[in-house]
């Protein structure tokens, strides 16, 4: 039961997302997403490689500046390092951004919640696939789409992009599943989706419209945005806590049912990213006090590994 404590304790951010917390307007995320991009991009490091044969007539070192489309995936994936494919043609890769605007990712612990945060995630994300030429687009959903922009990769698709994210707000209950089926029907053409979501649903009926996109033979890359507090439940006082989807109250002493909480907690969770890594779904526990640099490094990873 996707669920929030009527009174929750206060605690500051760590530095690193002090960024997000001021993030009010379609300004202040444009800003975000090019500072954190910009700042991941500069911050690659170059080394030689190790134990890996490649003829350098083909390659050479990432320079800043150089395109991200160019970068062979495959050789990061064996050697962790980033090097250019000087002669490679250009792919018209198709991304599509889905991010869960439910009621249950209005939930927040600290202030920054998880609609924000995955909002400045997908701000990040469409910078780097705009700065790479990707065509990209973007959908939010509840129990069903809500507002969408198709992919592309035109001069002005990243405000259009921003400005619905900046005006993103958590609505109404939850149908994951039904609405990946809905959306994989609709994508008619073969590409890269990016899911960022609570996945607060049923496990099975996810799994399902995930491997519906699949079946289209789509990548796929989850991004499964949950606060601190909901996996190490660490509230200490009786409260109030309350169904941000159907307002379904529950008075409860957390110190009762922490163990079993947590218990089931990792249990979910390791059902999830089992279920995906055995189908070849990327997928990223994405806590809301992750830096959104670690979670751009494993979307280069899981772009690696699907590729």
């Amino acid at each position: 039961m996707p669920s929030s404590i009527l009174h929750p304790p206060s605690s500051d951010l760590p530095a690193h997302l002090a960024d997000p917390r001021i993030v009010t307007g379609l300004g202040d995320l444009k800003l975000l997403a090019r500072r954190v991009v910009e700042g991941f991009i500069s911050g690659m490091h170059k080394s030689p490689f190790h134990g890996f044969s490649i003829e350098f007539s083909e390659h050479r070192e990432y320079s800043p500046g150089d395109e991200l489309r160019h970068i062979d995936w495959k050789v990061f994936a064996k050697t962790d390092r980033y090097y250019v494919k000087q002669y490679e043609a250009e792919t018209n890769l198709r991304s599509t951004i889905l991010l869960d605007t439910s009621g249950s990712m209005g939930f927040t612990s600290n202030s920054l919640t998880k609609l924000h945060y995955g909002a400045c995630l997908a701000a990040c994300l469409t910078h780097l696939l705009l700065r790479q030429q990707d065509a990209t687009g973007l959908v939010t959903f509840d129990t069903e789409p809500r507002r969408s922009l198709p992919p592309r990769a035109t001069p002005n698709q990243k405000k259009k992009i921003l400005e619905m994210l900046a005006n993103a707000t958590p609505g109404g209950e939850t149908d994951t599943g039904n609405v990946l089926h809905a959306l994989a029907a609709n994508m008619k053409r073969r590409g890269l989706v990016v899911i960022i979501s609570d996945l607060l649903d049923d496990p099975m009926r996810i799994l399902q419209g995930l491997k519906h996109f699949q079946h289209l033979r789509h990548d796929i890359i989850v991004f499964h945005v949950l606060d601190d507090a909901e996996i190490d439940f660490t509230f200490d006082r009786r409260a109030i806590f309350q169904d941000m989807e159907t307002f379904e109250q529950l008075k409860l002493d957390p110190r009762h049912v922490r163990k079993r909480y947590r218990q089931l907690m990792q249990e979910y969770l390791r059902e999830l990213e089992t279920s995906c890594h055995t189908s070849r779904i990327g997928y990223c526990l994405a806590r809301t006090s992750t830096p959104f640099a670690e979670l751009l490094q494993t979307y280069l990873r899981q772009r690696a590994r699907l590729g």
